[in-house]
This record gives structure tokens, C-alpha cells and sequence, in this order.
């Protein structure tokens, strides 16, 4: 539990006119496109969600590593500039690290940073489903899960 930081300016574009917003046919409030969010990640856990610039999320997760995914989408939306984690977990396990992606990073630079094995690249992308849908679809300012190994 805790405060995390992200850049505002970076992310996901989730907020904007009626049908940018998750698909919806109806407009949605912030915090219900970023539940929708969630749910279409298939991260569908008992959450509340209070947003402004600054988002502070509650509820229950399974595991740490189903927390941190639901922090770092959150986060890593276009005008999110922290999340203050106040999630509890049923199931304890380790807890990752977080990566901000910096210009010309790779998977396999940073796997080779944090692992010293730029093959370990998928262990990170893995990590980092489904909000990764291929391992060369990452941009700078994105917060990634680097997982214990």
C-alpha cells in the first residue's frame, strides 16, 4: 500500500469525447470509464475508485500481482498524476518493481538491466498482461511491472 507516481501527460487516452470513452455508448463518469477499464482487462475485482488528477483506490485483490495491474492501469492513463494504493490482498506474494520507460528502452534492454538477460524480456511482458498487447508496444512514461524471477 502506498503512493504512486506517473506522468500526467503519458498514458492511455481513456477520457475525451462520448465514443473515446471505452467504447461506451453513453458517457461515462471518470471513475466508471476507469472501472470499465478494468473489467475489459478482465482485472475485475471489488474496487472503489475516487479520481481526480489523483486517483485513491480500495478493495480486495486476489494476488500482489492482480494489485499492481489494477495500479498501473489506473496510472497509466493520460491525466493521472498518482494512485494512492489502499487495495488489500487475499493472497500475499512477492511484490514487483516498477520500471518508467524511458526513450529507446526495449523489453529486452530493461530485461537486461534488471535480470542481466535480454532473453528474460517475456517474463516482463507476461507481467505487464494484458495491458501489453505485444512486447514492442511500450512508449516512454509507461510504468511497467518487472516481476521477482
Amino acid at each position: 500500500m502506498g503512493l504512486f507516481s506517473f506522468i500526467k501527460g503519458a498514458g492511455k487516452k481513456l477520457f475525451g469525447k462520448k465514443e473515446e470513452v471505452v467504447a461506451a455508448p453513453v458517457e461515462l463518469s471518470k471513475s466508471d470509464a476507469l472501472k470499465a477499464e478494468l473489467e475489459r482487462l478482465g482485472l475485475c475485482c471489488d474496487v472503489d475508485i475516487d479520481f481526480s488528477d489523483h486517483i485513491s483506490v480500495s478493495g480486495t485483490a486476489e494476488t500482489n500481482a492482480e494489485r499492481e495491474k489494477i495500479i498501473l492501469t489506473l496510472g497509466n492513463v493520460e491525466g493521472v498524476g498518482s494512485v494512492s494504493d489502499n487495495i488489500s490482498v487475499t493472497n500475499p506474494e512477492p511484490e514487483s518493481t516498477f520500471h518508467e520507460v524511458k526513450s529507446g528502452d526495449t523489453l529486452s534492454k530493461i530485461s537486461k538491466d534488471v535480470y542481466g538477460d535480454p532473453m528474460k524480456y517475456n517474463a516482463i511482458f507476461e507481467a505487464n498482461q494484458p495491458m501489453l498487447t505485444h512486447p514492442d508496444k511500450i512508449y516512454p512514461g509507461q510504468i511497467l511491472r518487472i516481476p521477482v524471477l
